[in-house]
C-alpha cells in the first residue's frame, strides 16, 4: 500500500513580494500579515493597460511575472518609453499616485501579466503605522529617481550606442522580450539605427 501523501500546497503569491521587502528591512509576522491583507491580485493581458493618460493612478504595481512599458504620446501621436518593468520591480506614475491627479502617462503590458497592486490610502496606511514600510518603499523610491538620473545623463552625454549598451546592463535579457521598436523608442532613435547599433556590436566582438 502507498502510503505516500501528496501535498497541494501552493506558495501563496504574496511570498514573492514579501522576499523583495526582505532584502532590505526584513518584515516580521504582523507586518507580513498586512502585506497579504492589502496587496490585491491583478492579472493584465498582453496589451492591457494598467493606467492611461487622463486616469489617476490610484495603485502603486508590484510585478509578480511579466513585462510592462509606462509612456508618453506626444501631441502628434508619437509613443516615447520612459521605463521597462519586469519580475521583481515596481512601476507607478509616482506623481499621479501620490497627488492623486490625473495622468499624463500610460502603463502597458508588453506580455500577459501578474501584478500585486496596493490602493493609495492602503499605503499611507503602511507608513504610518509600520515605519519599516516608509523605509523600504524610500529604497525603491531613490533608486526609480537615479534610474532617470542616469537616463537622463546618458541621452545628454552618451553615443546611441552607448545607450544601447547600457539598457543592456540595466535590463538583462530584456532586448529578447521586447520588440526592436519598443527599445528603440526608449533609446530615441528609430529601429533601424538600432539594428545597425546590434550588427555593429556583435561585428566587434567577432574581431
Amino acid at each position: 500500500m502507498d502510503n505516500t501523501t501528496h501535498s497541494s500546497y501552493t506558495e501563496p503569491i504574496t511570498a514573492q513580494l514579501i522576499r523583495f521587502f526582505n532584502q532590505f528591512f526584513p518584515l516580521n509576522d504582523k507586518e507580513q500579515e498586512e502585506i497579504i491583507r492589502l496587496f490585491s491580485k491583478r492579472a493584465i493581458r498582453r496589451k492591457g493597460y494598467l493606467l492611461q493618460e487622463g486616469d489617476i493612478c490610484r495603485h502603486y504595481f508590484f510585478i509578480v511575472s511579466g513585462c510592462f512599458k509606462m509612456f508618453a504620446v506626444d501631441p502628434a501621436g508619437k509613443e516615447h518609453n520612459l521605463q521597462f518593468s519586469v519580475e521583481n520591480d515596481w512601476i507607478s506614475d509616482l506623481q499621479s499616485f501620490y497627488e492623486q491627479k490625473p495622468s499624463r502617462l500610460y502603463i502597458e503590458a508588453l506580455e500577459p501579466s501578474v501584478v500585486l497592486q496596493i490602493q493609495h490610502d492602503d499605503l499611507l496606511y503602511l507608513f504610518i503605522n509600520y515605519h519599516k514600510f516608509d523605509r523600504n518603499f524610500r529604497i525603491i523610491t531613490e533608486q526609480k529617481y537615479m534610474d532617470f538620473q542616469n537616463r537622463i545623463l546618458q541621452n545628454i552625454s552618451s553615443t546611441a550606442e552607448e545607450r544601447y549598451v547600457s539598457f543592456v546592463k540595466q535590463y538583462p535579457g530584456l532586448f529578447n522580450r521586447v520588440p526592436n521598436t519598443q527599445i528603440a523608442s526608449y533609446l530615441g532613435i528609430t529601429p533601424e539605427f538600432l539594428s545597425k547599433i546590434r550588427k555593429k556590436i556583435v561585428a566587434d566582438h567577432e574581431l
